[in-house]
């Protein structure tokens, strides 16, 4: 998995080594966490980041040095504290924050909403104040709230792009691509599963009709599969017993969108992957489909695409949480003081 995540950077390393486009400052708030230490390891590896600026609450200079060791041309700075954050984000190309309280066993991602919604309220504040022009990549649950949080922060300072604000929904993606390639006994680096909708329970909605290369399955085992992608976060906090949620998949998947997004920055061509924005293709003011990244972020949101009955069910059913969701977040941010 390690070289599926570098593999858009590793190929490009030639090409793009001597090339001014590829000096990308990338900013990881929540870098000392779970998440943000192996994220920041594999934007580490990559030849695309040539400064990485690291940011949390704790311990950030000694993820800084450690990192800063290892023999890749990105330059490593680590900043500390709410005095350090606005340094941390000054010219940052991309924002990619996993900050925030992880999920323990019995919480729901609404459980999270309090302390998720004022970090990511306050950072994404940092953010239009300081790199209003970057890409903002939110990885901190509830993403069918934190988006919608980030979003009316940006409006408030009058920077807010549509096309450069990101809900990071690759890990439903990455596991629907694994659970998919294991029943049918394929090489999980060619499975391509789309994922629509938004980032927890039945929000979550993979289309496996849509599935490269096309695979079928029985009605009763396509449920139990869409089943298991909605609720496989929960399956990894049960496993984990108490110590926290998916973190090292989060950190592969965050990679792989960063990567993207990077790629999409230096001009190649052809980049799509799914992610929760700001949205016309359906009722909801946001929601995930796969989109065609460009230098400037969203090039085109490529929308549904011709579901199944069954897809189009879920997508129906996963309605009223979804807007709920979003009224929550814009709520948050009207309210604060």
């Amino acid at each position: 998995m390690f070289a599926r995540a570098v593999r858009p950077t590793v190929s490009l390393a030639r090409s793009l080594s001597t090339s001014s486009q590829n000096n990308a400052k990338v900013a990881v708030l929540g870098a000392s966490g779970g998440i943000g230490q192996p994220l920041s390891l594999l934007l580490k590896n990559s030849p695309l980041v040539s400064h990485l600026s690291l940011y949390d609450i704790a311990h950030t200079p000694g993820v800084a040095a450690d990192l800063s060791h290892i023999e890749t041309r990105a330059q490593v700075t680590g900043h500390m504290g709410p005095d350090q954050l606005d340094a941390a984000l000054q010219g940052c190309d991309v924002v990619v924050i996993p900050a925030g309280v992880p999920r323990k066993p019995g919480m729901t991602r609404d459980d999270l909403f309090n302390t998720n919604a004022t970090i990511v309220a306050t950072l994404a504040d940092a953010c239009a104040r300081n790199c209003p022009e970057a890409m903002i990549c939110v990885i901190a649950n509830p993403v069918n709230s934190t988006i919608p949080i980030t979003s009316e922060v940006m409006k408030k300072y009058g920077v807010y792009n549509p096309n450069k604000v990101f809900g990071v929904t690759t890990l439903d993606i990455v596991r629907a691509n694994a659970f998919v390639a294991d029943l049918k006994g394929l090489d999980p680096a060619r499975v391509n599963v789309p994922v629509i909708g938004g980032h927890a329970g039945k929000t979550i909605i993979p289309l496996i009709s849509q599935c490269t290369p096309k695979v079928e399955f029985p009605a009763d085992q396509l449920a139990a599969l869409t089943g298991r992608i909605q609720e496989a976060g929960t399956e990894v906090v049960k496993a984990k017993a108490g110590a926290g949620s998916a973190t090292l998949s989060m950190a592969y998947a965050g990679a792989r969108f960063t990567f993207s997004v990077l790629d999409a920055m230096n001009g190649k061509e052809g980049v799509v992957e799914c992610g929760y924005v700001r949205s016309e293709e359906t009722e909801c003011k946001y929601f995930s489909t796969p989109l065609l990244l460009g230098k400037n972020g969203i090039e085109k949101n490529l929308g549904l695409g011709k579901l199944t009955a069954f897809e189009e069910k879920l997508v129906a059913d996963a309605m009223d949480e979804l807007k709920s969701s979003i009224k929550k977040g814009e709520d948050f941010v009207a309210n604060m003081k």
